[in-house]
């Protein structure tokens, strides 16, 4: 079983979320079950379909955390010299293409978010950021084409 990196925040978002699941949602959604068959016939029942889709969702949901937070590897950021990307670290890069500059952090792929500007490590950019330092230049294949970025600064 591969273990999956992630953050002591990250892992403790995930068990929020699954707690929530099992201890909120999933009841909630057995009495709406419960009153929906309640009504009578089934079989034209939108609101017991409706219920049971939800139902479905939710186990998956439940069983797709379980999953994640049994593979979870908490790794802590290296808090020592900031000379080269690592798990945890938040790295500037400017985008030779669009001469914009965008700051990732690297974490794990539960953790990703890249409208927060959170990458994961597994992502074309986050493996190609791995390892190097500032003033590095990258090339990365990305689904909208090859993209150059030069590392900006590292903390």
């Amino acid at each position: 079983m591969e273990r999956i990196p992630i953050t002591k925040e990250g892992l403790a978002r995930l068990r929020e979320e699954l707690a929530h699941l099992m201890n909120v949602e999933r009841p909630k959604n057995i009495r709406a079950i419960e009153e929906a068959r309640s009504h009578g016939d089934i079989s034209e029942n939108a609101e017991y379909h409706a219920a049971k889709e939800r139902q479905s969702f939710l186990e998956g949901r439940i069983n797709e955390l379980k999953t994640a937070i049994g593979n979870a590897e908490v790794i802590e950021p290296d808090n020592g010299p900031v000379d080269r990307v690592v798990f945890g670290r938040t790295v500037t890069v400017y985008n030779l293409d669009t001469e914009e500059e965008t700051a990732y952090q690297l974490v794990g792929p539960y953790e990703s978010n890249p409208e927060q500007g959170k990458i994961s490590v597994t992502s074309p950019i986050g493996q190609a950021l791995i390892g190097r330092e500032e003033g590095d230049e990258i090339k990365v294949r990305t689904p909208g084409g090859l993209q150059e970025y030069e590392i900006v600064e590292i903390r």
